[in-house]
């Protein structure tokens, strides 16, 4: 019984529609119409909730937004027309997706530019690594016996120096 009840309830989870915080008043008796303004709903961002958009808020502005869009749907708008309106009187922050504009291009190109310089910087550092060199046969130059005892005496003498 205990395993019925946890597979009930990871189907209940799973099958579970999504839902909308928009209310059986709003809908617009109209099919299409009501689609189109279900898809702007999803364009526009709750100015209270921020990261949300305003098809899925329950905030009253998000409501109020929603019955905006519809008015002007059903007054006869255009999609870009009824985004127009809702930039011009919320501005851009209302678009959830800012549109590729002269104020938003540090916006959209600050990403890019970020990464093709990490990139250049990791090439970079990647090329200026020391170069181990080898021999004939590939294994790495050892220093001769003569070589070690001078840095030997070279780093024993800066040690003396310092104390």
């Amino acid at each position: 019984m205990r395993y019925f009840c946890q597979v009930l309830l990871l189907l209940s989870i799973a099958f579970a529609a999504p839902s909308y915080a928009v209310q059986p008043d709003e809908i617009l008796a109209n099919p299409a119409q009501e689609s189109r303004a279900r898809e702007l709903s999803r364009e526009l961002r709750c100015m209270v909730c921020q990261n949300q958009s305003i098809d899925d808020s329950d905030a009253p502005l998000a409501r109020d937004l929603r019955l905006l869009v519809r008015e002007r749907i059903t007054a006869g708008d255009s999609n870009s027309q009824v985004m127009d309106f809702l930039v011009a009187r919320y501005g851009e922050f209302v678009l959830l997706k800012p549109r590729f504009e002269l104020q938003t291009l540090l916006l959209w190109l600050l990403t890019p530019v970020l990464l093709l310089g990490g990139g250049v910087a990791l090439w970079r550092s990647y090329r200026r690594r020391p170069v181990v060199e080898t021999g004939a046969d590939g294994t790495p130059l050892t220093l001769t016996a003569d070589e070690e005892a001078r840095l030997e005496r070279v780093l024993g003498g800066e040690a003396e120096k310092q104390s």
